[in-house]
């Protein structure tokens, strides 16, 4: 895959960022819930103290994709782990070799932290994502349930007395 190129995102990237996020969400039919804005990119993966990271994959110069991760921790293992929150590559670089680098590329980036894993997550109807990561030698974690609070919830706990 001479012609691809796997770089950090800068904040230069940011339209191009937003413009993969927004097709995504399509993708996944949740664009009403898609409320990143230039201001949250900038904050939360190029400002100082930002703990996310972003990755643009290129052909040819034009970008045709974008991975965003950030490290967690497993206290069983006593080390860090490199969470995959996205993957998007565009429709038409779809079968080009673009996912399998960046995944090749974040896999590089764990084993050089020391990391003890490399997770993310995948809906269960997304049969095409699912067999590819299967091909690589990934597995699903079915014994665990994913739980999150967001919204009213969020807020009714963090300000329960």
């Amino acid at each position: 895959m001479p012609d691809l190129t796997i770089r950090p995102a800068t904040p230069a990237d940011i339209p191009t960022l937003l413009g993969f996020i927004r097709d995504l969400a399509i993708y996944e039919n949740a664009v009403d819930q898609a409320q990143a804005t230039p201001g949250h990119l900038q904050r939360t993966l190029f400002d100082a103290g930002a703990s996310a990271h972003a990755l643009v994959c290129e052909r040819a110069g034009a970008a045709i994709g974008f991975a965003v991760y950030f490290f967690n921790y497993s206290t069983w293992q006593g080390r860090n782990g490199l969470y995959l929150e996205d993957l998007y590559v565009d429709p038409a670089a779809r079968g080009s070799g673009a996912g399998k680098a960046l995944l090749q590329h974040l896999a590089r980036i764990a084993v050089d932290q020391d990391c003890g894993r490399f997770e993310w997550s995948v809906l269960d109807w997304n049969r095409p994502a699912i067999d590819f990561y299967e091909s690589l030698g990934a597995l699903p974690q079915g014994e665990w349930v994913r739980y999150r609070l967001s919204g009213d919830a969020l807020l009714k706990l963090a300000q329960a007395a």
